[in-house]
């Protein structure tokens, strides 16, 4: 059963979902969030229904901590809906350390493909597990912020939560 909860954070109202018990979404609610739960109910042909459950409530517990500088790793079970080439994708950026960050290009060779930063960068902005799925620590090769889903002042403050940017002096 495919079940949603909007969740409160510092930085916006988000969307989760959960599918037999493994998160599938989580995006935030002013963006694509909407967007992609509909998306998974035409693909698993079933309406999504309001839940508090376990899953989705231990997603919110370790979201507080991470916003609160106490978690840096989730632990979560997962599920992936989209091509072989995006779920590979996702699971190279769970592999991105909290505090630092990579660019496309690495992302592709340590798939094996080089000349796939374009596919890698695509597959990055379609990342439907927000946070969890690390993809707001993919940054230009020249170390611009680069595109998020979720706005790049998002991206900016994560980014400066995690330590990885230095907040800016204005």
């Amino acid at each position: 059963m495919l079940k949603y909860k909007t969740l409160s954070t510092p930085i916006g109202e988000m969307l989760a979902a959960e599918l037999d018990r493994k998160l599938c979404l989580l995006d935030f609610s002013d963006c694509s969030g909407k967007k992609h739960l509909m998306a998974l109910e035409k693909y698993y042909g079933e309406k999504a229904v309001v839940d508090d459950s376990a899953l989705l409530i231990k997603l919110e517990t370790q979201l507080a901590a991470y916003f609160n500088g106490k978690l840096k790793t989730f632990d979560l079970p997962l599920i992936f809906t989209g091509t072989n080439f995006q779920k590979s994708v996702w699971k190279k950026l769970c592999d991105i350390p909290y505090g630092q960050t990579t660019n496309y290009g690495v992302i592709a060779t340590r798939l094996g493909s080089p000349d796939a930063s374009r596919a890698v960068g695509r597959a990055n902005g379609s990342n439907p597990i927000s946070i969890v799925v690390p993809c707001h620590r993919i940054i230009g090769k020249n170390g611009d912020l680069v595109g998020y889903g979720g706005k790049l002042w998002r991206k900016k403050w994560l980014l400066e939560h995690e330590g990885a940017l230095q907040p800016s002096i204005v």
